[in-house]
């Protein structure tokens, strides 16, 4: 327990918490989670989305997948991706939100 009343989180808990803010570290990954955050998305709309190439963002959903921040479902011959874990969603959209926000009066400054 620390002098604030809150419990440090298990050696395990931030572990896991290291693994996901890792795979989000990568800024591909990370546009995949934001996009999937704005709705779900099959592999190829990923893709023209994200400006990837279809391989590279098939295995970035696989890396993701595995780490629980992205799940999948089948629509006939189309594996739609999606994020359904709202946490994971509001860290993305508080983090982009806020740098996209302190990044607009510079682009203003500069006639962007």
């Amino acid at each position: 327990m620390t002098g604030s009343g809150f419990e440090d989180p298990s050696g395990d808990v931030l572990g896991q918490a290291a693994a996901a803010f890792g795979l989000l570290a990568s800024s591909a990954r990370l546009h995949i989670v934001w996009a999937l955050s704005q709705g779900e998305s099959d592999v190829s709309g990923l893709a023209e989305r994200v400006g990837g190439a279809l391989p590279a963002v098939s295995q970035h959903l696989t890396k993701l997948k595995l780490a629980g921040l992205v799940r999948s479902r089948r629509e006939g011959r189309r594996q739609v991706y999606f994020v359904d874990d709202p946490d994971v969603v509001d860290v993305v959209r508080l983090m982009v939100g806020r740098l996209s926000d302190r990044a607009a009066p510079a682009r203003r400054l500069r006639g962007l």
